[in-house]
């Protein structure tokens, strides 16, 4: 198997704007062996959707490849169906049971509270002084747990997303697993939850049976389930705060009611955090006409499929009306993200906060983004407000 070089995504030009390295990978190389990760990486949008759907064939659990994995990693996504079926069930019933108004009505509240605080033309960091208390404050509602102590909590969630790109950095493990161990001590510290408690963690041990309860998967999938949603949201409203002040003419149209809902999703398909996810293939199978080995991983390249023009006309423009759209950023198949509504809630919240304050976001400098492949986030955005 020959690699192909052009797929570097710790590359510092990646790192700044992987998509136009991804249209050239869409028309020239749409699935190659890359040496680095050991894997196959497909990047069209239907055969990442075959990938991600196929469980039979592509696994996300390890251990049906015969891989053992220590049970501080054993959570739901981990798992595959069918014995992933009843657990994630219960999570997506515990998730569709929240009160989305009072959610986002707090979300906004948040915001305005947090812009409020901030003198028009004054720089400040929009990830560290909005993004991650906001993300951390929202998760922490959802799931009706105590807020973690924001530093720690960050360590933490940094930690994780380094881990998961040990396949082109195995470097990043130790820290990567130590992450893990930190937030399931963080998850074990919400069992269990006081009578009267209605929140997320606890309608969650009201509903479990025995199997899940007295097991370590309920425990390890809460808290996988709060740094999903801390990490997704961080991202997410950092990535569309660039684009705002970037294009402030968006924020305009977004204010529209019959704009917001695909206005949302749009910038979740143009630059969302979610680059990439990998399977093990289980049998023997092909993509494309190329021979996918029983044992092989295949990566997809979720935000590369994203842009396949054979699926979105002008990929790379934004339409805040496009319909339909069936872009990947929150996955695909039985590990496709359950909390996708509460992640487009936050940008939802952002815009309706920024847009009933008439305030605008400029950039007061160069934005800075973190060194991370499979997560697309920035670590620092220098803006200004102004109203």
């Amino acid at each position: 198997m020959t690699p192909i070089s052009v797929y570097d995504p710790l590359r510092s030009e990646m790192i700044r704007d992987p998509y136009p390295t991804y249209a050239r990978m869409l028309e020239e190389t749409p699935i190659h062996w890359h040496a680095g990760m050991e894997a196959w990486v497909v990047v069209r949008h239907a055969d990442c959707v075959r990938v991600l759907r196929e469980h039979e064939t592509f696994a996300r659990d390890p251990r049906r490849n015969g891989e053992k994995i220590p049970e501080f990693r054993q959570n739901v996504q981990m798992m595959d169906p069918p014995e992933q079926t009843p657990l994630r069930r219960l999570l997506v019933s515990a998730m569709r049971s929240q009160d989305r108004k009072k959610l986002f009505d707090d979300a906004v509240a948040f915001l305005r509270d947090t812009l409020t605080a901030r003198r028009p033309g004054e720089p400040f960091d929009w990830m560290s002084d909005v993004a991650a208390p906001f993300a951390l404050h929202l998760s922490a509602s959802l799931l009706g747990v105590p807020e973690p102590d924001a530093s720690d909590y960050a360590e933490i969630s940094h930690g994780i997303a380094l881990r998961m790109d040990s396949g082109l950095a195995p470097e990043n493990i130790p820290e990567g697993d130590a992450a893990r161990k930190r937030l399931n001590d963080l998850g074990e510290s919400w069992f269990p939850r006081p009578e009267g408690d209605d929140g997320l963690v606890a309608q969650l041990i009201r509903r479990a049976d025995d199997e899940f309860l007295g097991g370590h998967y309920m425990r390890n999938s809460a808290a996988m389930m709060f740094n999903a949603s801390y990490g997704t949201i961080f991202a997410m409203v950092g990535n569309a705060a660039l684009l705002l002040a970037a294009m402030p003419e968006i924020l305009a149209e977004l204010s529209e009611p019959e704009i917001l809902p695909t206005g949302v999703d749009e910038l979740v398909r143009y630059d969302g955090p979610a680059q990439g996810t990998s399977r093990v293939a289980v049998r023997e199978t092909t993509i494309q006409g190329t021979r996918i080995a029983a044992g092989d991983s295949v990566v997809t390249l979720l935000a590369a499929a994203n842009r396949d023009p054979r699926v979105f006309d002008d990929p790379h423009d934004i339409k805040l009306d496009r319909r339909p759209n069936p872009h990947l950023g929150f996955g695909s198949g039985p590990h496709a993200c359950f909390g996708s509504e509460f992640g487009k809630l936050s940008i939802s919240a952002m815009i309706n906060a920024l847009s009933d304050d008439a305030v605008r976001l400029r950039l007061a400098a160069e934005p800075t983004r973190r060194v991370t492949a499979t997560v697309r986030s920035l670590g620092v955005l220098p803006v200004c407000l102004e109203r």
